[in-house]
């Protein structure tokens, strides 16, 4: 059975890389050896494995790559320590819509 991964590197100016691949080893090899001069991490190396979750349809690794990339660092971050609680609370709507904040928002309208 063929694996695909998502994964969230450590760059050495301290920000986060999320990618995808079909060969996790070869994938970080390849960043810390400079293999894509135009890659983001090529000038950010060495790079780190902090995350990784493996898939096995491709097609799902991709959509989860996707939404990864648009999450906040804190966010990120709370998935690479494993803390689901802070996880399922960064992702909660907090706008006026939301059943849970509807109240405070109409306090402070009023």
């Amino acid at each position: 059975m063929k694996f695909y991964y998502v994964y969230i590197l450590l760059c050495n100016d301290d920000s986060l890389y999320v990618g995808v691949t079909s060969d996790i080893d070869r994938r970080v090899i390849e960043h810390n050896a400079g293999k894509y001069p135009d890659a983001y991490t090529h000038s950010r190396r060495p790079v780190t494995l902090l995350f990784y979750q493996d898939f096995t349809d491709p097609n799902q690794a991709i959509g989860f790559e996707k939404k990864l990339k648009k999450w906040s660092r804190v966010k990120k971050q709370a998935l690479i320590d494993g803390n689901f609680d802070k996880l399922q609370d960064l992702s909660e709507c907090r706008n006026a819509t939301n059943h849970k904040y509807k109240s405070d928002f109409e306090d402070i309208e009023e």
